[in-house]
């Protein structure tokens, strides 16, 4: 590893604990209260020329008071943030109703306005259902007579259909056939209800590709917890109760990667997919 020099050091930490200062309100008298030190000596610290660095135990404390890491005020990373506060901003927690169309994910949708959405979702995409499905599904969860609770989505699933970003979305092969076919989560469903929702999903791909891209992949080869990217700015992975988001640029761009290569193993292609509705329809 390369060594910095002493003098270059000193003024990274003269000048980085300066503007921590000025960021957090605080002048050298307030400061040394803070640390229990000498004004006097951080007077020295921040006079311009200085050479000398402060012991391990005031730069602790100078990094404790002002909110930054220690390493930071010393030149060892270009990263202010203390490693606990990081981690915070670099996963957050956000709480998920029933619905995916909820409010916290109508404003990551507002946010990424423009950039292209990568989706794999937990079943059939609520925005993709029709009202019979989903009154079918989430009656006995929402807090609204049925027909309110379906009218209040609906509301919100224009703005989805709205065209203010492309989407393209994931679904493992069997979710679509066991719709298809009533089985396992479906079960229960009308025959009359499945072959209306699968006609409305033929229509609504073939008025909107290749806005709206589906791709249909083998889950015998491939798995994906269910994810949405919202372009380069966020993603999520859906964990139920929870959403888990990620900022940071590395961590978008690996779930985007991810996607990615879902779509390039996938069984069925966009290209094909309204052939393939069909054919389960049929």
């Amino acid at each position: 590893m390369k060594t910095m020099d002493k003098r270059l050091r000193a003024e990274i930490f003269r000048e980085r604990l300066g503007a921590a200062m000025t960021l957090e309100g605080l002048n050298k008298s307030a400061l040394a209260r803070a640390t229990g030190v000498d004004r006097s000596t951080l007077s020295q610290l921040l006079v311009p020329g200085e050479t000398r660095l402060p012991n391990a135990q005031l730069v602790a404390d100078c990094a404790s008071v002002l909110r930054v890491s220690s390493d930071w005020l010393l030149g060892l990373t270009e990263r202010p943030e203390r490693p606990g506060d990081l981690v915070a901003a670099a996963v957050r927690v956000a709480n998920a109703e029933r619905t995916t169309i909820d409010e916290q994910m109508l404003e990551w949708h507002r946010e990424s306005k423009g950039h292209k959405i990568r989706y794999v979702p937990a079943t059939l995409p609520d925005f993709l259902k029709t009202e019979a499905v989903l009154t079918w599904e989430y009656q006995a969860f929402l807090g609204k007579t049925p027909g309110q609770a379906i009218r209040a989505t609906m509301d919100r699933l224009e703005w989805l259909r709205s065209g203010a970003s492309d989407y393209e979305i994931a679904l493992p092969r069997h979710e679509i056939e066991s719709f298809a076919n009533g089985e396992g989560y479906y079960r229960g469903l009308s025959t009359e209800i499945r072959q209306e929702q699968l006609e409305s999903l033929i229509t609504i791909y073939r008025n909107h590709y290749p806005s709206l891209r589906l791709f249909f992949f083998d889950a015998r080869k491939l798995f994906s917890a269910p994810i949405t990217v919202f372009g380069p700015i966020l993603a999520t992975i859906f964990v139920g109760r929870f959403y888990l988001s990620f900022r940071s640029e590395e961590r978008v761009r690996s779930l985007t990667q991810h996607f990615d290569w879902l779509v390039r193993e996938c069984d069925i292609d966009a290209r094909d997919v309204g052939d393939y509705l069909a054919g389960l329809k049929g």
